[in-house]
């Protein structure tokens, strides 16, 4: 009990408040069921046992607040029949057990006064200004009293793989959405969490004091727990999935959940089954960890046995090389897997991995394959002493207690990803079809190997058009973008260059600043750069040391022989000019279809678009002036106009 005390302490330490995993929940799970069972069996519960304890433990970071009523934790079971059992000849309304960040809201007179995270169930952290940043927070809701409700912070599936492969930092990567999403919630500067796309889904209205016609209407709705998620959707919360069920109809119910998890964005990892009657719920009390009124359903881990056929080494952008066990192919959860991530080296040795092992294996909540156990540990399986990209040498370095391997050769391909990406974006050279994964295949296939060779790729088409995923209409499609790309314009060109401290507004002023000419540009000296308004010291250094690179330079003159630089047009000298003038886009708009088109038209007219208020700042474009965003805050407070659309174009676009 000692040892599974320190084993599952650590564990939890490190999922909850370090944002890192260093056991699959499959072997927590074991362990703790394991723990669980010793203390009834023994009646004895050690000092700091895991079983007492709920969440993390608040960083020093935030503020801390203690909550009004302890935020327990669910007891739970992994037995459809047992939650039948346990719902009895009761109704109950069954809804999706998220895997996120759970988070108390206040407000108060209709606005968000106050968020707390869970923490540790007794003590939270407060994150008011980062949950106003919640991409789908009602700023008002129609009700002027006191509200207290719970929900989950969540990271979607789609929104976790975009924004942890923008992540450039080695080591940043986040290894699922609940961890990234709760580096996102906890961050210091909410302009952070504001970035992560993260949503607020509401599971539980706590409390409500309003006047006297909403406490009629609440009163109405408060003993049903069905009704009162969906009170919470009708005042404009995003109410977690959920179902009437009783004895009769929740096996059902619970197959259903089961086939829509194979498709569901939203990271769960179960259900939770609550008496639908609230008043009876709370009659039954609770236990020292766990309140009687809910009780969580885990999924049964399904299991196939296979065997190992090899270890795909596949490099990331960063240098690390992670291993993917390739086996035979088995049935879980309705579909085929062959393959599963074994993360780092720790974990190769530490299943003792050999090809030709008997493994088991499983999909950790319904979704993602991991491997369960190795069956005969021959433990043969040898570590690459060099890159299966580049054929650098390798090496194997420690990291919060976990051994992985790394690729040493800093011009390795598959380390300049990141590079390529950004050269085919939107706002770069807006290359269609050429999406993350692809271009990792084609670096790994060595099609190419420098930004220039893309132009180049039809030199492999009958390679391209027999890779998976791939045919002759995806090839087609993807030339004829790539060949679209070749007409461009310069600060574009210098914006997919990669060219360190230099974005996209950055480009645009350079290359203005030197009437779009790219002879001047190249051999301007650091002096000529700072000089341009908005540049400055450090973008001057960046810029003149990418140029006197003779790779780079090299690089740049392959590129000008495949382009057709064009000059941008430039608003009519008779129009209105904002030069010198700095303005904020925040909020949805109506007249533009979207921020990118209002940036666009105030930097034709010289002007600049900046992306927080500052004493600089000419205006603030906001179509809800009087919202109490941090935005709008500190305009007011600095005496900043705060305008709609219509007001900034009558005023600074001379429209009628």
């Amino acid at each position: 009990m000692k040892e599974l005390n320190t084993v599952l302490s650590k564990a939890s330490r490190a999922y909850y408040a370090e944002d890192r995993e260093i056991m699959s929940n499959l072997e927590y799970d074991r362990l703790y069921d394991e723990l669980v069972a010793l203390e009834e069996e023994t009646g004895v519960i050690l000092s700091g046992s895991p079983t007492q304890k709920v969440g993390y433990e608040a960083v020093d970071a935030l503020p801390k607040e203690q909550h009004a009523q302890p935020m327990l934790s669910l007891g739970k079971t992994k037995d459809r029949e047992e939650l039948r059992s346990w719902l009895g000849d009761r109704e109950g309304v069954l809804s999706w057990k998220l895997d996120g960040l759970t988070v108390v809201l206040t407000y108060e007179g209709g606005v968000l006064a106050k968020a707390v995270t869970r923490g540790n169930g007794e003590i939270g952290e407060v994150i008011t200004p980062n949950a106003r940043a919640f991409e789908n927070l009602p700023m008002r809701i129609p009700f002027i009293g006191t509200l207290v409700l719970r929900g989950e912070a969540v990271i979607s599936y789609p929104d976790f793989e975009a924004i942890n492969a923008a992540l450039p930092e080695e080591g940043a990567a986040y290894k699922n959405p609940r961890n990234l999403c709760s580096g996102s919630v906890r961050q210091l500067d909410s302009a952070v969490t504001a970035k992560r796309h993260v949503r607020f889904i509401a599971f539980n209205l706590v409390s409500a004091e309003g006047t006297e016609e909403e406490l009629e209407e609440y009163e109405e709705i408060q003993d049903s727990a069905f009704e009162r998620l969906e009170y919470l959707k009708k005042l404009g919360f995003e109410a977690v999935e959920h179902y009437y069920v009783t004895a009769d109809t929740i096996l059902d119910r619970i197959e259903y959940f089961a086939l829509r998890i194979q498709k569901y964005e939203i990271p769960s990892d179960g259900l939770v089954l609550t008496y639908e009657e609230v008043s009876y719920g709370r009659s039954l009390g609770m236990t020292a960890k766990a309140p009687r009124h809910s009780i969580a359903f885990k999924w049964a881990d399904e299991t196939a046995e296979t065997v190992l056929r090899s270890m795909e080494w596949s490099a990331s952008r960063t240098g690390l090389i992670n291993p993917v066990a390739i086996f035979d192919p088995v049935e879980l959860e309705g579909t085929t897997v062959t393959r599963a991530s074994v993360h780092n080296v720790s974990i190769v040795r530490e299943l003792e991995l050999g090809i030709g092992d008997r493994l088991t294996v499983y999909k950790a909540n319904m979704i993602i394959p991991q491997i369960a156990e190795n069956l005969t540990r021959s433990g043969n399986l040898e570590i690459p002493a060099v890159c299966p990209v580049c054929g650098g040498r390798t090496e194997i370095r420690s990291q919060n207690e976990a051994q992985s391997l790394y690729c040493t050769n800093p011009e390795c391909p598959a380390k300049q990803i990141k590079s390529f990406t950004q050269f085919v974006s939107r706002d770069a050279m807006n290359v269609d079809g050429l999406s993350e994964a692809t271009l990792e295949k084609f670096i790994d296939c060595g099609f190419i190997k420098d930004f220039a060779d893309l132009y180049h790729i039809d030199r492999y088409h009958d390679e391209i058009i027999r890779m998976e995923g791939f045919g002759q209409k995806s090839f087609d499609n993807l030339w004829k973008s790539i060949r679209a790309s070749k007409k461009t314009t310069l600060p574009r060109l210098i914006y997919a260059l990669g060219i360190e401290n230099v974005g996209v507004a950055g480009a645009k002023l350079i290359c203005k600043a030197f009437d779009y000419d790219v002879e001047k540009l190249r051999h301007a000296d650091a002096a000529e750069l700072a000089a341009i308004e908005g540049v400055g010291d450090v973008i001057s250094a960046s810029v003149v040391a990418a140029f006197a690179d003779p790779k780079k330079s090299a690089l740049l003159d392959r590129l000008l022989e495949e382009l057709m630089i064009e000059k941008p047009e430039t608003a009519s000298g008779d129009g209105p000019d904002l030069s010198g003038m700095t303005f904020v886009i925040t909020g949805s708009l109506v007249h533009y279809p979207n921020r990118d088109a209002l940036k666009a038209e105030i930097e034709s007219r010289g002007g600049k678009v900046a992306g927080s208020v500052s004493a600089k700042t000419k205006a603030l474009i906001n179509n809800d002036v009087t919202s109490t965003s941090n935005k709008n805050k500190t305009a007011r407070d600095l005496g900043i106009p705060i305008l709609s659309e219509e007001d900034f174009q009558k005023e600074y676009l001379g429209f009628v």
